[in-house]
């Protein structure tokens, strides 16, 4: 259900309106209740029995294991993030290793796995992000910024994966397999490979099995949803691309958008930093808080009640417009009119929307959001739509011979956008069709199986659109006679931009709960998320200074919203409840 309401003179979907009372509307609606869902068993623990003979002993179908090594107790790093991890095994191989007719390149699903010597009896697919194209440390980090309690070290046996193709370029969109690989097919081809692999390990298999990521990885966990849903028991998808080739298109889009207010550079080319300069979007975000703040009780610098800012805020009345030059203390007329569009996101002749819009929240000045909005149109998303999301693909040669910011400002929202959905006799599934879920609103074989799934999106997401995210999730309500949280929830993250970052408590862990819901039956009403200040593992340097270094807040199940309780601390979580 979607109510239309009115943002800064624009017609807009606001899926947080969702009401109570059209929440029960729902509730009342699709016949008969469903039967008691299955309660799966909790995963008994196990002790490796074997590391050094992998390589020798396994014989799976299309495997070659190039390596497995005893790694001791001890700290890894990734992302500059050191974690103690346990002692495990080291597993690596590579599946379907080929040519590729098209390119003559080489190709295989490149893989590692981590398997604990004292494991919980639990496989965990961490599905990662970005373009691919590497094996990421399989240590299980998928969720929320810094993650203090990764998979392995829980003691899940973590996978990783490069999803098939050997470099995190766009280029391998040439190749029609490589294509499905990194769409979907990857995943289907390594489970029963990971499964066989930890039984060989631990001489028996998972008991179960969760599938997570974040950005592209919460793509790849929302399509495994709809496609895999047989083989995984829990779901945990972090601001989940599940549209990607709209939300890439749009990013051109975007782009053509902010060139309209944007100096050039000393090539002729719109420098796009220049549209909107950092103390530009502060303004924004200070002006977005002095409306909204108060609206969850409390006035604390946070903004937890996403959909009443929407109403509360408007762009064109509360922010100072200029009447001389920039100087940060106001946007000009054209600026607004720039961003009131681009906030609404993209549409074409029709007037039909070709994307979900972006939400007004404080975490419009992370540096993450800018870099999404000015740097990634040109440097990843033009290569990105030239060789992945179009059929049929551009070649290198006439790719490589423009500027990626003259790939974006050319791109047509009429003309090349419908090339998403498009095939040929080479390319024969569509970039649509093999990048989204299908029936994305239909989870019934995940709901009847008994497994359960996660969805968190930080508000402020410069990329993937938090409200096409809330929008799939009241349409999955709707579908599902409005008893989809039986089995699906999602928690969005006030101030966060993408997967992590802004001014937002987006320290959590949502793997633990996940678990817990799967194989207990504790279905999680909210998740305590923690800021990043000082004396964090990683600090976030763009907490504001009135906060305390170590607020908490609660997550709420969307379309609840933390308000204050009226009295206690306002830096901590329990203050707080979901209403």
């Amino acid at each position: 259900m979607r109510l239309k309401m009115r943002r800064n003179r624009m017609r807009a979907h606001h899926p947080l309106a969702l009401s109570a009372a059209a929440a029960a509307l729902l509730m009342g609606c699709g016949g008969s209740s469903d039967a008691a869902l299955p309660q799966l068993s909790a995963a008994t623990p196990a002790t490796l029995q074997s590391c050094a003979t992998l390589a020798s002993s396994l014989a799976l179908p299309d495997t070659r294991i190039t390596s497995a090594e005893q790694v001791p107790a001890g700290p890894l790093t990734l992302q500059g993030v050191t974690t103690q991890a346990p002692a495990h095994c080291l597993v690596k191989g590579k599946m379907k290793e080929r040519t590729g007719p098209v390119d003559g390149a080489s190709y295989a699903i490149g893989f590692e796995m981590r398997l604990p010597v004292e494991w919980n009896g639990r496989f965990l697919h961490q599905a990662n992000g970005g373009l691919d194209g590497s094996v990421v440390l399989a240590l299980g980090s998928v969720s929320g910024g810094a993650p203090v309690a990764p998979g392995l070290v829980q003691g899940f046996a973590v996978l990783s994966s490069d999803a098939g193709h050997g470099a995190p370029t766009p280029f391998f969109g040439v190749d029609p397999q490589a294509r499905l690989d990194y769409g979907y097919q990857a995943v289907g081809t390594l489970t029963p490979m990971a499964k066989n692999l930890i039984k060989s390990a631990y001489g028996k298999a998972p008991d179960r099995s969760y599938l997570a990521g974040c950005s592209n990885g919460g793509r790849h966990a929302m399509v495994g949803a709809s496609r895999y849903a047989e083989q995984y028991d829990g779901i945990l998808a972090g601001n989940p691309g599940f549209h990607l080739p709209k939300a890439a298109t749009t990013q051109l889009w975007k782009a053509q958008q902010y060139a309209k207010v944007s100096t050039k550079d000393a090539s002729g080319l719109p420098d796009l930093t220049t549209a909107v300069s950092p103390a530009e979007f502060k303004l924004i975000s200070s002006k977005i808080v002095a409306k909204c703040d108060a609206l969850d009780g409390a006035t604390d610098g946070q903004v937890n009640d996403v959909a009443a800012c929407q109403t509360a805020f408007n762009l064109q009345t509360d922010v100072p417009t200029c009447t001389g030059a920039r100087d940060g203390s106001c946007i000009t007329s054209e600026q607004k009119g720039v961003l009131a569009s681009i906030f609404a996101g993209p549409k074409n002749s029709k007037g039909e929307a070709q994307y979900a819009g972006t939400w007004w929240d404080p975490g419009v000045a992370g540096a993450n959001f800018a870099s999404w909005h000015f740097g990634a149109p040109a440097t990843r998303d033009a290569g990105a739509v030239a060789f992945i999301f179009t059929s049929p693909p551009s070649s290198v040669a006439a790719f490589t011979a423009i500027p990626g910011m003259q790939y974006a400002l050319n791109f047509s929202m009429e003309t090349d956008y419908p090339k998403m959905f498009a095939t040929n006799t080479t390319y024969t599934e569509s970039p649509w069709s093999y990048m989204t879920p299908p029936n994305e609103t239909d989870l019934s074989t995940l709901k009847n199986r008994g497994a359960k799934m996660i969805v968190f999106h930080g508000v402020a997401d410069g990329v993937f659109s938090p409200m096409d995210t809330a929008n799939w999730m009241d349409r999955l309500q709707a579908n599902h006679s409005g008893k989809a949280d039986a089995f699906a929830r999602l928690f969005l993250v006030p101030g966060m931009n993408h997967c992590s970052g802004g001014p937002a408590t987006d320290q959590f862990d949502m793997l633990a709960p996940l678990v817990a819901w799967v194989e207990q039956g504790k279905a999680p009403d909210s998740v305590t998320a923690k800021a990043r200040g000082a004396g964090a593992n990683v600090v976030n340097t763009e907490l504001p200074a009135s906060w305390s270094a170590n607020r908490t807040r609660p997550l709420c199940v969307y379309p609840k919203v933390a308000r204050y309780n009226g009295t206690g601390d306002v830096e901590s979580a329990s203050s707080f409840s979901c209403k």
